[in-house]
């Protein structure tokens, strides 16, 4: 119980703070707008250390990769599988939203300006999105996009330099670590924080808050829990029929708990490496697949990460359906899945990102936290038994046969 109360000690901070800015704003009314400064403070110390921490993760992960194993066919199939299984969750959550939409009545009702946007995205918006003219442009979150992918070409060039870049890479990975801690500084302030910016928005916006919130997170437990059940069992049939079916859930049951119980997809590593061999995933599979898929794979990321963008566009009066929002939508869904697995509170650092590639105000970054938050204990569920049924499958195509019992 102990350990249980303390893997989930931010969250209960979180959601108490929630609590008290709710309360606060329903009993202090239009004085509770004083509040507000204290949530801009907050969520502007956010801004400022996302750039550094984003840029330092990215960067020095790639100028530390390993670059002498051969393990071609099985990392090409894992990309595929990884790939298939995100945009098959975010597809399923955008069904889903299309079924049971979320009504604009908070921030839209409440006579908030839309954001106005083209239909069509030109060729300079998509230039814009990707890379700026100027190096002192990648330091603004509005940018983020084009310094993840500077991040990138620094990671490369860095690993590339050898020798020579021996000395650049060790202040990557030291300013890696920094940020990190300031990071979780600054997020040790977020109770506060956001329940100022509650009590603000609770004051403002009135009760339609409250059910734009139930609305968003029934969906997203709803489809959670269905993908779950259901397209877990799909794998597991793919990569073993019937018996396969019965072999991942006879094993996943360990897994499924130690991710609710620790919220963490990393430890749950362990508890899947051994599932795996249960579940008939070779060694060879297994070793390379599920490190690499507990920080690089998770599902559950990719619905939360749909929820949210969905939530913020019906909050600001926009249509979440054009082909144009939902693409970029995937892109920065599989995007987001890769960033959480390296960073601490990685989830914040999609947030930031698709309130900048949407051009959103910063108030659309605290429903999305809300959100992201809420959905945590069932989005970490998916993330961490999801790489086990996507292990089986690519144990299927990169072993060529049917997995087989232990």
């Amino acid at each position: 119980m102990g350990n249980w109360i303390k893997n989930y000690s931010g969250m209960i901070w979180l959601i108490a703070g929630i609590i008290a800015g709710s309360v606060a704003g329903s009993v202090l009314g239009t004085r509770a707008e004083v509040l507000k400064p204290i949530g801009d403070i907050f969520l502007n110390l956010l801004f400022v250390a996302v750039i550094p921490l984003v840029f330092f993760a990215i960067s020095s992960a790639i100028a530390n990769l390993e670059g002498s194993q051969k393990i071609g066919r099985i990392m090409g199939v894992m990309s595929a599988v990884f790939l298939g299984t995100l945009i098959m969750a975010a597809l399923l959550t955008i069904v889903a939203l299309w079924l049971f939409p979320i009504g604009q009545t908070s921030f839209a009702a409440a006579g908030a300006a839309p954001v106005e946007t083209s239909k069509n995205l030109s060729g300079d918006q998509v230039t814009q999105l990707f890379t700026t003219s100027e190096f002192f442009n990648l330091l603004s979150r509005k940018n983020m996009l084009a310094m993840i992918i500077f991040a990138i070409l620094v990671g490369f060039g860095a690993r590339s330099a050898g020798e020579k870049g021996k000395a650049f890479v060790q202040v990557l990975n030291a300013g890696n670590e920094v940020f990190q801690h300031v990071f979780g500084i600054i997020m040790k302030a977020s109770p506060l924080g956001l329940g100022a910016y509650f009590a603000y928005q609770v004051a403002v916006f009135g009760p339609s808050l409250f059910g734009t919130y139930a609305h968003v997170l029934g969906i997203g437990y709803g489809v959670s829990l269905f993908y779950y059940a259901v397209f877990y069992s799909l794998y597991a049939f793919i990569a073993g029929g019937v018996k396969g079916i019965k072999r991942y859930w006879e094993n996943n049951i360990i897994p499924s708990a130690t991710a609710v119980g620790t919220c963490s997809s990393i430890a749950t590593i362990p508890s899947n490496l051994y599932a795996a061999k249960k579940m008939g995933i070779t060694d060879a599979v297994a070793g390379i697949t599920i490190p690499l898929l507990g920080t690089l794979h998770k599902d559950g990321s990719s619905i939360s990460s749909i929820l949210k963008m969905s939530a913020v566009f019906a909050m600001f009066g926009r249509g979440f359906d054009s082909a144009e929002v939902i693409i970029l939508a995937l892109g920065m869904t599989v995007l987001v899945s890769i960033v959480e697995g390296g960073i601490p509170n990685g989830g914040y650092i999609g947030e930031l990102l698709f309130i900048s590639a949407y051009g959103f105000p910063p108030e659309a970054l605290p429903p999305a936290i809300i959100i992201g938050t809420l959905i945590d204990p069932v989005a970490t569920l998916l993330n961490a038994t999801g790489d086990t049924a996507a292990a089986m499958v690519i144990n299927r195509f990169a072993e060529k046969k049917q997995v087989q019992p232990a």
